[in-house]
């Protein structure tokens, strides 16, 4: 029986699926995380991955600073 409610545990996205979401590169997603736009948390295999939680609220200012234009 796991101890983790799971509200607390956080859905993480690998930059394909964040690079999808918002149509560009992936290895635009690795520049993002290397200039601090996106929290990159690292798998034990040193793979990257986001938060999707993190990743759609970026998302929503996007979209929010687009209609603003």
């Amino acid at each position: 029986m796991s101890m983790q409610r799971p509200a607390e545990q956080e859905v993480l996205l690998t930059p394909a699926e964040v690079a999808k979401m918002f149509r560009v590169d992936p290895k635009t997603v690795t520049r993002w995380a290397k200039a601090g736009k996106l929290t990159a948390i690292r798998t034990l295999g040193g793979h990257r991955r986001y938060r999707r939680s993190e990743v759609q609220s970026l998302l929503s200012v996007g979209a929010k600073e687009a209609k603003d234009v």
